[in-house]
């Protein structure tokens, strides 16, 4: 009988592991979230989960090199929209945006995108004049400028940083908002921040070390 006793068990191991990959099977994997997705949606009909995506792009920065849906591939960012010559909320906004360059400082795997919306004014070379101002490391904060209806459909129907109906081309054709935008290496809106308020932007420096955090577990776990 006792030469059973260790077929018994490694029967036993056997049936446990086969349970165990079946249920593996039958399980959903899921990402860790440490904070949610804007505009998720779940689709009921395939039980799919979507999620609003930010569209593509392709800008000049104060380099006067191309930025786009490519060259941020897998790259993290903040986004906002400003002008040089806003004497209202930009100056306070840009002042916390040195926060956060600060905070991604030497982290290659995130950006901030600045877009002007007076890109008619905004040129290449003010663009540059003005991230000297703010002290920006050219690698990693972009001011962007560009075609202006561009850059207004980015802002209303990719970021949807403003909810405005204004008629494409009349004199109230204006986009000013002063929210930054968290945006995943997948272009997923991750949360929005008043720029303006410290205390906000102090929130969105902790999101960034969650969306790190997050990404390095999923990384980990091979999500």
């Amino acid at each position: 009988m006792k030469k059973f006793v260790p077929l018994i068990f490694i029967s036993l191991f056997c049936l446990g592991a086969l349970l165990y990959v079946n249920y593996s099977k039958r399980s959903p994997v899921k990402k860790a979230r440490y904070f949610p997705f804007y505009g998720e949606k779940s689709l009921s009909a395939t039980n799919d989960t979507v999620y609003h995506t930010v569209g593509a792009f392709s800008f000049i920065n104060q380099l006067g090199d191309t930025v786009s849906t490519a060259s941020l591939k897998d790259k993290n960012y903040v986004a906002e929209f400003f002008f040089t010559t806003c004497k209202s909320i930009c100056p306070i906004m840009n002042r916390n945006m040195m926060l956060v360059a600060e905070k991604i400082k030497g982290d290659g795997n995130f950006k901030i995108l600045s877009h002007t919306v007076k890109p008619y004014e905004d040129s290449v070379p003010v663009l540059y004049k003005y991230a000297g101002e703010h002290r920006s490391d050219n690698s990693q904060w972009y001011f962007l400028t560009g075609d202006q209806d561009a850059l207004y459909r980015m802002a209303r129907y990719s970021y949807l940083v403003t909810t405005d109906s204004i008629q494409k081309g009349s004199k109230d054709d204006f986009v000013h908002t002063q929210l930054f935008v968290l945006v995943d290496k997948d272009r997923h809106i991750r949360s929005y921040y008043d720029g303006t308020s410290e205390a906000e932007v102090q929130k969105l420096i902790l999101d960034i070390d969650s969306l790190k955090k997050e990404q390095r577990l999923n990384a980990v776990e091979g999500k």
